[in-house]
């Protein structure tokens, strides 16, 4: 199970996986910085096709072309916004990564790229949170789940990367 999640530094936009998942806003409009180099890489067309599939609660997910990325799908979902950690945070950002998942096994996506949801825009959720959340809830997913076959955890920067390597190693028996 552990061998199907790997973390890697990096950029997500240049993974060469069947998927990769955008932090967005509920509108599929904005987001932080992940949005904008997805949405970049990718082009005019992603933009009018987040129009037309309509919004994305906190927690959900939905999916579009890669348009001009090398992965052919982006699945996009949305984090709560950080309140101090009172107000279910965690379990929906556990659910966002769930259902990113759960729409790739539905459609037989075999691996999928993740940034650190949540945790690079204001307010934003803590590393010391965000991160053994993320690793929980795709290795909680995994351990059920044959597909997809492989997950990574991309992150943008050695902070990310070091606290994602922490939450991972805390989750190894």
């Amino acid at each position: 199970m552990t061998s199907r999640l790997k973390l890697q530094l990096g950029d997500i936009t240049a993974m060469s996986t069947e998927a990769v998942v955008n932090s967005t806003d509920e509108t599929m409009a904005a987001g932080g910085p992940v949005h904008v180099a997805i949405h970049r890489a990718a082009g005019p067309g992603l933009e009018e096709e987040c129009q037309e599939l309509g919004d994305c609660p906190e927690g959900e997910a939905r999916i579009t072309g890669g348009h001009n990325l090398s992965a052919p799908f982006i699945i996009h979902t949305v984090a709560p916004t950080w309140l101090g950690g009172s107000s279910d945070e965690a379990r929906l950002l556990a659910s966002c990564y769930t259902n990113a998942l759960r729409l790739a096994r539905a459609r037989g996506i075999r691996s999928v790229a993740f940034p650190s949801i949540g945790s690079g825009n204001q307010p934003q959720i803590p590393l010391e949170v965000a991160a053994p959340v993320a690793v929980g809830a795709i290795l909680d997913f995994l351990s059920a789940n044959d597909m997809p076959e492989q997950v990574y955890m991309v992150c943008y920067n050695i902070q990310t990367y070091q606290a994602h390597q922490k939450a991972l190693k805390e989750a190894l028996p």
